[in-house]
């Protein structure tokens, strides 16, 4: 879902990588590997990409077919998946710190949410593994030389566009909805200092799916609330059955 996957990682990985081999031959491969490797470190799912396209000159790029598998106690195969993912780089920057990304837009995206009868779910628990597998940032404490090497990078702004939502709340004795989110917009992600390249994905992923978790919780109560009205209709209409024939 870094998700993003953000994906998140992914959309870290996606600008990181990028900007680390601004000379390499091998800038695509590297993209592609490096998403797939930390995103599945991070996520603690196997995340996987079919191609990348960086055109550094220009300032684009473009992911394609990117997907988050589900954790193995749930139905179906992948949490999050999306059909392409674009950038603008923001060439004047690359010299400056932080490297800025005007926008990233993420295109197609799919959502498969399934609720536990506990009330979590597939997305809290990828939400879960990010969490322990991020490193906590302390100012406090001076960053290695090493470390300080690592560009700082922030995106002006994230467009997940229409999301397709698949709720499964079977779990409840109800079942599958769907529906297409409104265009969910991150702004200024990474701050106006922005954040180390393997810390920013982690950042996006997390933001990315914490508001789909949040749609999807709203929309989880409300199928439940008209599934319990329309029972108590079809209960009153077999009594007024009963009653009167």
């Amino acid at each position: 879902m870094k998700i993003i996957a953000s994906i998140i990682v992914v959309l870290l990985l996606l600008s990181g990588g990028a900007l680390w081999f601004l000379a390499g031959g091998s800038l695509n491969e590297y993209v592609k590997s490096q998403i797939e490797t930390v995103g599945t470190q991070v996520t603690e799912q196997a995340v996987t990409v079919k191609a990348v396209d960086i055109k550094l000159t220009s300032g684009a790029g473009s992911i394609l077919g990117i997907n988050l598998a589900n954790p193995k106690t749930y139905s179906q195969p992948n949490a999050f998946s999306l059909g392409e993912m674009t950038l603008d780089i923001n060439l004047e920057s690359l010299t400056s710190s932080p490297i800025i990304i005007d926008a990233i837009v993420i295109k197609s995206p799919q959502a498969f949410v399934q609720f536990t009868e506990t009330g979590g779910s597939n997305i809290q628990d990828i939400l879960d593994a990010i969490e322990r597998n991020t490193p906590k940032t302390d100012t406090s404490v001076e960053e290695p030389a090493s470390s300080a090497k690592e560009p700082k990078i922030k995106v002006s702004k994230i467009i997940l566009a229409g999301t397709a939502l698949t709720i499964d709340l079977s779990a409840f004795g109800n079942k599958e909805h769907s529906a297409t989110l409104p265009d969910i917009t991150l702004n200024n992600v990474g701050g106006d200092e922005g954040l180390p390249a393997s810390q920013l994905g982690s950042e996006i992923v997390k933001q990315a799916l914490s508001n789909i978790w949040k749609q999807a919780k709203a929309t989880q109560k409300k199928k439940l609330v008209d599934s319990a009205k329309d029972k108590l209709k079809e209960k009153a209409k077999k009594k007024l059955t009963d009653l009167f024939g």
